[in-house]
C-alpha cells in the first residue's frame, strides 16, 4: 500500500454496468491505510464508482501504462468536509503543480465540483 500512495500515479480500473473495466490515471495520496484519489464530482468514474464499488489498482505512468501488480480494492465517494482533507494532501504531495491544478480546478467549478474518492485494498 505505501508502494502505491509513494507513486505519482495510481492506476484506477471502474467497471461499466456491463463489466467492461475502464482503467485511469489518477493522483494518488496516502489516507491512513487507505490511498486518496481526487477527480471532477460528476465524472463517468465516480458514476461507476455509485453503480459498484469495487476496482482494480496498481501503479502506473501519466499515460496510464501498468508499472506494477493491479490489486483489488473498494471504493468508498467522500464527503465535501472529507475532499478537503484530501485537496490539502495533494498541496502538500504535487508542489506547485498540485497549488495550480486545485486553484485551476476552484475557478471553474468550485469546492463542490470535486470529490475524494477512498480506496482501500481488499
Amino acid at each position: 500500500m505505501v508502494r502505491l500512495s509513494a507513486g505519482s500515479y495510481l492506476l484506477v480500473t471502474t467497471y461499466k454496468k456491463d463489466g467492461t473495466p475502464v482503467p485511469t490515471p489518477v493522483w494518488v495520496v496516502r489516507d491512513g491505510e487507505a490511498l486518496g484519489i481526487w477527480t471532477v464530482a460528476d465524472s463517468w468514474k465516480v458514476k461507476r464508482i455509485r453503480n459498484r464499488a469495487d476496482v482494480l489498482v496498481g501503479p502506473c505512468d501519466v499515460k496510464g501504462r501498468p508499472t506494477g501488480e493491479q490489486y483489488p480494492a473498494t471504493a468508498e465517494l467522500l464527503t465535501p468536509e472529507r475532499t478537503a482533507a484530501y485537496r490539502t494532501l495533494l498541496r502538500q504531495k504535487y508542489g506547485l503543480l498540485g497549488v495550480l491544478t486545485l486553484l485551476g480546478s476552484r475557478l471553474r467549478r468550485g469546492d463542490r465540483g470535486t470529490i475524494g474518492i477512498r480506496i482501500t485494498l481488499a
